[in-house]
Parts: structure tokens; C-alpha cells; sequence
């Protein structure tokens, strides 16, 4: 079956998007905070609240959002900062769309409908709403 539904799409992003985001996310908190272990802390909580996102759980969601952002303020990082984690796995996935299907325009641009559906939801300004 061919697929051009970005909900399909979304769907294919919880099957493998999670050690990207887990690995990028890590990463990012490691320059941040140089605590390996707050680092992990704050990785296993940002990584649910991607996989909410991309599970479609809108409520779940906002509210591990919400708790990430208090997380964050306690290490002295902003919105700024989470707006820049967020944005790196974003290009990360992106990145992993463009070379795996690259022979496949139909499925790469579902995946592209998919990652720009879920950008939508990312931005800070929805946080402080």
C-alpha cells in the first residue's frame, strides 16, 4: 500500500521515531545542564511528551508540557532553550525522512505533512497561552 496520508505518516513516526528523539534529546540536555544524570531525567520526561505528541494525545500532551517547562525553569532554562531542543529534533527527523525515503516522494512528503502537523503544536507562544 502506498502512502500519502500524513496520518498514516504519524502512525509510521511512533514505530521508529523514538531512539532519534531520545538520542537527540540527550544530547541537547547534556550541553545544558553537564549533568548526566539530570541530563537522563530530563530526556525520559521530554521523550513523553513527544511521544504523546506524536501518539495524537493532545491532552496528555499539554500536560507533560507543562511539567517539562516547570522542569526546565528549576535548571534555569527557558522556553528558549526548549524552543531550540524541540527545533534540533525536528530537523533530526526531517533528516531522517529526506535520506530514508528519498527514492519515494509520495511517502516522504506524508512524513513531511506529518512532521509540519506536529511542529503546529510545538511553538512557545502555545505555551503561554
Amino acid at each position: 500500500m502506498l502512502m500519502t496520508d500524513p496520518a498514516v505518516a504519524s502512525s509510521g513516526l511512533q514505530e521508529w521515531s523514538e531512539p532519534v528523539i531520545f538520542d537527540q534529546l540527550f544530547g541537547a540536555y547534556q550541553r545544558l545542564v553537564r549533568d548526566d544524570d539530570l541530563a537522563r531525567g530530563l530526556t525520559r520526561l521530554h521523550a513523553r511528551v513527544w511521544r504523546a505528541l506524536i501518539g495524537g494525545d493532545l491532552r496528555s500532551f499539554e500536560l507533560l508540557r507543562k511539567t517539562l517547562v516547570d522542569a526546565l525553569q528549576h535548571c534555569n532554562l527557558t522556553l528558549d532553550h526548549l524552543a531550540e531542543v524541540d527545533g534540533e529534533i525536528m530537523i533530526e527527523l526531517l533528516d531522517v525522512v529526506i535520506s530514508r525515503y528519498n527514492r519515494s516522494h509520495h511517502v516522504a512528503r506524508a512524513y513531511h505533512l506529518a512532521l509540519m502537523r506536529l511542529a503546529g503544536h510545538l511553538g512557545p507562544a502555545r505555551l503561554a497561552a
